[in-house]
């Protein structure tokens, strides 16, 4: 069972793919780990990509890909996976339909958790962060017990600027002209399935068990 999620930044697909994963048995594919474990690891592929990485050039859709299948070749990847981050851009997902043709393979479903962008907004503006431990919260669903304190080590939250309303917009604005058409490419290949992001995170999840079947 072979897996691309899809949906704006702040939607909650990395949770989701992770717990597909952890249900199903497969590995859970992020391209940004995929990136920092070869770079670490000093891989051929990854010192390629450190080249442009190091000069604030985006690695080239290509070279991504051949990480990627590099990935998925490996054995624990055998009986499926579920792709996190890529691709993001109707190149991409061309370069890696033709890469997993040439392999004899497809990708079986793209799962998009539709959130409509006023309640991202709301879901990441709200989220405070602690610097000192890492602990989050949320001051709407999982408020602190003292306001702007974390529970966890007594420190100062923060509003991280990735999660400021300007920044999100703007993250919103990149997602809707790059990676929307995504949906219409994957609907016309069949493959595309949208759950509601909006529910509860368990609902999110067994509506998507609903499609993979169980």
């Amino acid at each position: 069972m072979k897996i691309i999620m899809l949906g704006a930044p702040g939607a909650g697909k990395g949770t989701q793919a992770q717990m597909i994963a952890d249900k199903y048995g497969i590995p859970h594919v992020s391209t940004g780990d995929i990136f920092r474990e070869n770079v670490k690891n000093g891989t051929e592929l990854g010192m390629e990509a450190k080249k442009y990485m190091d000069q604030g050039a985006l690695v080239p859709d290509e070279l991504t890909v051949r990480i990627l299948l590099d990935r998925v070749a490996q054995d624990d990847c055998k009986n499926g996976y579920v792709l996190d981050g890529f691709p993001r851009t109707i190149p991409q997902a061309e370069v890696l339909d033709k890469a997993i043709k040439e392999l004899g393979d497809k990708i079986d479903y793209a799962i998009d958790v539709e959130v409509p962008d006023e309640n991202i907004i709301r879901r990441m503006s709200g989220r405070r962060a602690c610097l000192s431990c890492g602990s989050t919260f949320h001051i709407e669903h999982v408020p602190p017990k003292k306001e702007g304190i974390c529970d966890r080590c007594g420190k100062e939250l923060i509003l991280r600027d990735d999660d400021k309303e300007e920044t999100v917009k703007n993250r919103l604005d990149v997602y809707h002209k790059q990676t929307q058409p995504l949906i219409d490419y994957y609907t016309g290949q069949n493959i595309l399935k949208t759950v509601d992001g909006t529910a509860d995170m368990m609902d999110v999840f067994t509506a998507i068990t609903e499609i993979l079947g169980e």
